[in-house]
């Protein structure tokens, strides 16, 4: 099944969201924000997305420029400040099986859910 970790105030979420539902396939809505993943579901998402934490990681976000850029931080220190900052982490992530891709370009989505 595929899941789509979703904020519902972002247009290119909103977009690939609805993008998702006409693909007719089954999906769940992973509302990030006010289900916060833990840190050990953040380290198998980052695996899935071949990604480093800094690379997930929302940096033109207001707290992130005041509470984190400039520090040298672990990717540990990385994923907790995701964890306790959800809005710092990119949208939307569309998963499926053991795969996952930052959904912002409808056209990577489309190539990725075939």
């Amino acid at each position: 099944m595929i899941q789509i970790y979703h904020n519902p105030r972002c247009g290119k979420s909103r977009n690939c969201l609805a993008f998702v539902e006409q693909t007719n396939q089954e999906f769940e809505i992973i509302p990030y924000l006010t289900e916060t993943p833990t840190f050990e579901e953040l380290k198998s998402l980052l695996k899935k997305l071949n990604l480093e934490p800094l690379e997930l990681v929302r940096t033109k976000e207001k707290i992130w420029i005041e509470n984190y850029k400039g520090k040298s931080l672990s990717n540990d220190q990385i994923i907790e400040a995701m964890i306790d900052n959800p809005i710092l982490i990119e949208r939307p992530i569309v998963i499926k099986d053991e795969k996952a891709i930052i959904g912002r370009d409808l056209d990577k989505v489309a190539s990725f859910l075939k």
